[in-house]
């Protein structure tokens, strides 16, 4: 697994120093990741130098820079731990609480007022509380990124993340929920008893197969909206993705061959949300029997990992192998999207130099593009659960959104995620969502 790594190095203010400093880090075959000014001095600039890096001992990155007769490392940097300092989310009230009166009218005994007439009319609720721009973000740890089963406390952080995420860009409030269990019944109980508490539930990072198994069961027994992300939030942003790209190469979607490499909880929301928009030439590979049994369910077909590569127009990895894709199992034109993260199972640059037409990882078709607009969507619409209907909406509007040749537009414009909402809000009213 790769990791960014911040370097501070002090390079030489004098023509072609960076050059020489950032040539001998990509001698290392070091991708860079980013590279800013920090200060400079009459002779030197000391620059904050991100680079993509494998688990382990980085002194061989660090002796190559030091090297360079005008560079020297001066030490790393803990901006990534900086900034999770104190955590990334808070609970703050909504209005300031500064008189008496208001105390009073908020709290005791004025209060009293508001929850009889909730008592009395439970939908009250969605006007006098936050419930119905309140999610809650469940996880047990046990299939965290490319991280694997960290249990809930270490993923902790990556819920915080997506409630920042729900804050930042739909305005809603995401309160991570950490669940101490591997059996689906316990997760199940526990997420139906809380979710009086919230407005819609996000289920994160649960490993397949349990995933389903959590999801269809809260979906049958709850009603508010419930979304496993892993599964469609990926599987939205996927499609928006298959949708730009079949646009720029003049091809029909719903007629492309679309290849699927791993068919874990990603894979196989890709395949049911391609199926539900038409796509009906789907072929898979997994080293899970029961897995390909599922995607043969709903239409996919079987074939092996070469067969797969040889055969698509379009190829979707979510297989969380970094570097299972050989370039040269890439045909000329083909879609390549290797979307484990963090590390993909075939870099961009290295499909395209393979002949692929268009090849994304998941650092571009990444849900954070799909899952605010999609919560804040359901939400506006009071729907009680998610349609395909719903979920094909925000993939055709994040599409529509790209520009310039782009599959998707970048992921922190607000704007997208407000089009996406309401596209959203508007499928659900129409499907009776």
């Amino acid at each position: 697994m790769k990791i960014p790594e911040v370097l501070l190095v002090e390079v030489e203010h004098a023509p072609g120093s960076l050059a020489k400093m950032l040539t001998a880090v990509g001698e290392c075959g070091v991708t860079v990741e980013g590279l800013q000014a920090q200060s400079r001095t009459q002779s030197l600039t000391l620059w904050e130098l991100t680079l993509s890096l494998p688990e382990g001992d980085h002194s061989v990155y660090m002796d190559a820079i030091n090297a360079v007769d005008c560079a020297h490392v001066v030490g790393t940097s803990d901006r990534v731990f900086t900034r999770h300092e104190g955590g990334k989310i808070h609970t703050r009230s909504r209005m300031s609480i500064d008189s008496l009166s208001k105390l009073r009218d908020v709290y005791t005994p004025g209060v009293a007022r508001v929850c009889r007439a909730i008592e009395q009319d439970p939908s009250l609720a969605n006007r006098y509380t936050n419930l119905p721009r309140t999610v809650a973000i469940v996880t047990n740890g046990t299939a965290v990124l490319g991280l694997g089963d960290i249990g809930p406390l270490a993923g902790l952080p990556v819920m915080e993340g997506k409630a920042a995420l729900f804050q930042t860009l739909a305005g809603l409030s995401g309160v991570p929920i950490l669940i101490e269990s591997h059996d689906p019944k316990v997760l199940i109980e526990t997420v139906a008893n809380i979710a009086p508490s919230f407005g819609a539930i996000q289920l994160e990072d649960i490993a397949a197969p349990a995933c389903f198994e959590v999801e269809e069961a809260l979906q049958a027994r709850l009603d508010i909206p419930v979304l496993h992300d892993d599964q469609h939030g990926t599987a939205v942003v996927a499609l928006a993705g298959v949708l730009s790209g079949m646009r720029e190469v003049g091809m029909d979607p719903r007629k492309a061959r679309i290849g699927q490499v791993g068919l874990g909880a990603a894979g196989i929301g890709i395949g049911k949300l391609l199926t539900a928009y038409g796509v009906t030439n789907l072929i898979g590979t997994d080293l899970s029997e029961g897995a390909l049994a599922h995607y043969e369910s709903f239409g996919g077909k079987r074939d092996s990992l070469e067969g797969v590569m040889a055969n698509a127009d379009v190829i979707i990895a979510t297989t969380g192998v970094r570097g299972l894709i050989k370039p040269e199992w890439v045909r000329p034109g083909q879609v390549v999207f290797a979307l484990s993260n963090p590390d993909p199972e075939i870099e961009p640059i290295v499909a395209l130099k393979a002949g692929a037409r268009f090849a994304a990882d998941g650092k571009n078709i990444n849900n954070v593009l799909g899952f605010p607009g999609l919560f804040a969507g359901a939400l506006n619409a009071e729907a009680k659960r998610f349609t395909p209907e719903m979920l094909i909406a925000a993939a055709e509007t994040i599409s529509a959104q790209a520009r310039d040749g782009r599959l998707v537009p970048g992921p922190l414009k607000v704007s997208v995620h407000s089009a996406i909402t309401q596209a959203v809000a508007d499928a659900a009213m129409a499907s009776n969502a």
